[in-house]
């Protein structure tokens, strides 16, 4: 594997520590930024995020980096909230708007994710990976491994879905367009299958 220069967007989330241990126990040393050039130049790049997706994109906006992020050519994995940023808005608003636009690159909106009487929200816990597309972030993790989610908002099952997952219906738990990935779980909670899609994410040459 040739030398990996991994950056992680600082999009304020109280997840970036425990996703830089689960980078270094992978001995990866990712370096946290919002200086434009500095992505630029990474090999591969991570966009983390928990909580609103209004105070997220909010964040991006005011580091300049909601028009930077689309034009990167390298590896981008979003992680949670960070993989919701990645779609063409959400219906996760503030008081007085309808929703939040997002980086708009991956077609689609992100819903509220509706509760049912076994079903609470936020859907908080471990479930399982039904993959519908082949991907190199996948190597070596099989179809029903399991991984964690919290999340109360997802993007239903497209055309740009790797891997979906059931919880009261289907929602896309990984989604691709081009050289961008998302996953709505938390590799770094996810114990050996989300080591294991970390490391595939590092490998990854496109």
């Amino acid at each position: 594997m040739s030398q990996r220069d991994v950056v992680v967007i600082d999009s304020g989330g109280a997840n970036l520590a425990s996703l830089l241990f689960a980078l270094e126990r992978l001995d990866v040393k990712a370096a946290v930024t919002t200086d434009a050039a500095r992505i630029r130049a990474a090999t591969h790049v991570l966009l983390p995020g928990v909580g609103a997706a209004h105070d997220a994109m909010q964040r991006l906006r005011t580091a300049g980096l909601h028009t930077v992020i689309p034009t990167l050519r390298q590896p981008l994995l979003g992680i949670c909230l960070g993989m919701q940023l990645l779609f063409e808005a959400s219906e996760e608003a503030v008081s007085g708007a309808h929703e939040t636009t997002g980086l708009g690159i991956v077609p689609g909106k992100v819903l509220r994710m509706r509760a049912a009487p076994d079903h609470p929200v936020p859907h908080m816990g471990w479930n399982q990976l039904m993959p519908l597309q082949e991907d190199a972030l996948f190597t070596g993790i099989e179809a029903g491994a399991y991984v964690y989610f919290v999340h109360s908002y997802a993007a239903p099952v497209g055309g740009n879905t790797l891997a979906a997952c059931d919880y009261a219906g289907r929602f896309t738990a990984a989604v691709r367009r081009g050289n961008f990935r998302g996953v709505q779980f938390h590799p770094e909670r996810s114990a050996a299958t989300g080591a294991r899609l970390l490391a595939n994410f590092i490998a990854l040459e496109d």
